[in-house]
């Protein structure tokens, strides 16, 4: 008879021996989390020449170690980076890489989101971060819009002109007008974006319903809300007879311009080579940064025009088949506030994050104690500050300088008031990129114009020269002929 006792203990040895690999197989294995970015969008221990420097924190690298540190599991990062949105919506459509986070800008979320091309918010892995630290200007944003279904805002800011004072006056870049001025003929450039030139085209277009809005506002005849509600509906209009009038005004425009760029604009400027850019905040910022290390020393301002303009925002969001975990924990981890002041300091662009840790950064980089100038940044702070660091119970910073860097990272209120969310133009959208496609072939079928017709006239010119150099020859054989004669 087989001793029971006996029998249930070999039974239990077994299972451990067969079990045992698999547990330490499941406590050595390291996730991977599969990251899309924009180029130069977050601190990766790299200086300006992409070598590894200490002085430049890794947050790729501290999540990792954060990671498993807090939830004893190890991950490593996948970190790939695109130049553009449409580059990374087509290697999203066409399914040759699956990532588990990436962060396109607002109108893009939109198109993936009705594309149905989005993970919501898993609740098993809440963000708590940015439920605590994110400004609630932003976060209303997201909720008005729907967006906070599917994922967070990670950076944020303005368009506007980036511009050389010296050579530039200041009343011209308060308005979209300058972009059509004469007076700087060649010494502008604009975005090569179909999104973001359609903005100042369809504002000149409008010009005046947008400042009939202003005084409206001004006089009190609408409130904040509305305003900005009127701007936004201007701003996105694209109807067919919109569609066909801002074609005109881009063709008017492009005329007048120096030309189109995606990403040299902002160092074009600092180098001199235009005098006005059409550019984002963040790139505004990294411009007049680079300009003060400039041995001239070149004082760049920042505008944004007062008939309304883009306010813009980058988010993370997950595509179909994400590991939401990983994800999810990624995005709590880069919400906190001293990780948030890294990667501002690394990319010079805006987060959507408040706290104590980025109001010190931001009187650290900007404030003056006896400061000419008191902003109120309450709008975008509200509580995610603690109450020492505010001023009767507002959020306010003391500085001596307006217009640059400061006012290019935290706009005041009545800034973000005139500006709009740049929307995806849905069913009209093919009808605008038709527009752009043949705005922009036409760009280029006069350029090729004018070299054939450079080209033509050389040849021209060289063979009539040629043809004059055969006949003086001809000429002199003739008259030497005539002279061996005589």
């Amino acid at each position: 008879m087989v001793d029971k006792k006996k029998l249930c203990f070999i039974i239990v040895l077994f299972f451990l021996v067969w079990i045992t690999p698999f547990i330490v197989q499941g406590a050595d294995e390291v996730q991977e989390l599969r990251i899309y970015n924009w180029e130069d969008y977050i601190s990766d221990g790299k200086d300006d020449e992409g070598n590894d420097t200490e002085d430049i924190a890794n947050v790729i690298e501290e999540f990792e170690e954060y990671y498993e540190k807090t939830y004893g599991e190890k991950v490593s990062v996948k970190y790939v980076t695109y130049a553009t949105n449409e580059i990374m919506l087509s290697t999203i459509e066409t399914g040759r890489s699956q990532y588990d986070l990436i962060c396109p800008s607002d109108y893009v979320i939109q198109k993936m989101i009705k594309r149905d091309m989005l993970e919501e918010l898993d609740p098993r892995y809440p963000i708590t971060n940015y439920e605590k630290y994110c400004s609630p200007y932003i976060k209303d944003l997201f909720s008005k819009n729907g967006w906070d279904k599917y994922g967070v805002c990670y950076m944020w800011g303005t368009m506007g002109f980036l511009y050389n004072p010296e050579r530039v006056d200041h009343k011209d870049v308060t308005t979209w007008d300058v972009m059509w001025n004469s007076k700087y003929m060649y010494e502008i450039t604009t975005k090569d974006s179909m999104r973001d030139t359609y903005v100042p085209a369809v504002a000149h277009l409008y010009k005046d319903e947008l400042y009939e809005l202003k005084s409206k506002y001004e006089n009190n005849e609408i409130t904040s809300s509305e305003y900005t509600e009127k701007i936004t509906e201007i701003l996105n209009r694209c109807d067919e007879d919109t569609i066909d009038l801002v074609g005109k005004e881009l063709r008017e425009m492009k005329n007048n311009i120096f030309g189109f760029e995606v990403d040299s604009g902002k160092t074009d400027i600092a180098t001199g080579k235009i005098t006005i850019n059409f550019a984002w905040s963040g790139d505004a910022v990294y411009s007049m940064d680079s300009s003060e290390k400039d041995p001239v020393n070149k004082e760049l301002y920042y505008s944004v025009p007062e008939e309304g303009s883009n306010i813009w925002f980058d988010g993370w969001v997950m595509p179909k088949g994400a590991n939401k975990k990983l994800a999810q924990r990624f995005m709590d981890f880069v919400c906190l506030p001293d990780i948030a002041v890294k990667n501002m300091e690394k990319i010079g662009y805006t987060s959507a994050i408040g706290g104590d840790d980025v109001l010190d950064m931001i009187n650290d980089w900007y404030g003056a104690t006896d400061g000419e100038y008191e902003v109120d940044l309450s709008y975008f702070f509200g509580d995610t500050v603690s109450d020492e660091k505010k001023t009767d119970g507002k959020v306010i910073v003391k500085t001596d300088t307006l217009g640059r860097q400061f006012s290019a990272q935290y706009p005041t209120i009545d800034v973000v008031t005139r500006c709009a969310i740049m929307k995806d133009f849905g069913d009209m959208n093919d009808n605008v990129m038709a527009m752009w496609q043949e705005f922009k072939t036409e760009k280029v079928y006069v350029f090729g114009v004018v070299i054939i017709a450079i080209v033509v006239f050389a040849f021209t010119g060289l063979a009539l020269y040629n043809y004059r150099q055969k006949r003086v020859r001809n000429i002199r054989l003739r008259n030497k002929s005539k002279e061996l004669l005589k």
